[in-house]
């Protein structure tokens, strides 16, 4: 087997939503992506730092759907990294301002990760990376990462 490059990254993901104006405003207006072009009520493209997307929204097959039901395939989460802790912070302090409820938080050991759905019911992902140097590792140097408890209102008073 050939290895993935080792600089390949995902560059976008793209969702399904029911209403196209309301995943604008919680994408945008409570995470704070730059809305980038909008295709009527059919498509919207996001981005951080004017890219041209990383996040694609559309109604395509999905207008007045509805999330599929525990125990079915599909998209578990999409993940948004944040630069440092303060980023992350802010991003949190954010989200439950505008009255999103958390779903779930994680010290991973190479991460701090806080977990949300979004109006759609996708799950959302807010993390920051530690500096690889600090990852915590197994005597054979394997990775060893947890699932601690995250402190938020530790994580909430960093908010830049």
């Amino acid at each position: 087997m050939t290895p993935v490059h080792p600089q390949a990254r995902i560059g976008h993901v793209h969702l399904k939503v029911a209403d196209l104006d309301r995943a604008v405003a919680f994408y945008s207006g409570v995470l704070g992506f730059e809305l980038q072009q909008k295709f009527g009520n059919q498509a919207a493209f996001l981005s951080a730092g004017g890219y041209h997307h990383h996040i694609g929204l559309n109604t395509w097959e999905s207008r007045g759907g509805t999330p599929p039901p525990p125990g079915h395939t599909g998209l578990y989460h999409t993940a948004f990294l944040y630069p440092d802790r303060a980023s992350l912070g802010d991003a949190v302090r954010r989200v439950l301002e505008a009255g999103h409820k958390l779903t779930g938080a994680a010290d991973h050991g190479v991460s701090e990760a806080v977990y949300l759905d979004d109006p759609d019911g996708n799950g959302v992902e807010l993390y920051r990376d530690r500096d690889p140097a600090d990852w915590p590792r197994d005597a054979d140097g394997t990775l060893a990462m947890g699932n601690a408890p995250l402190d938020i209102a530790a994580l909430l008073a960093e908010a830049g």
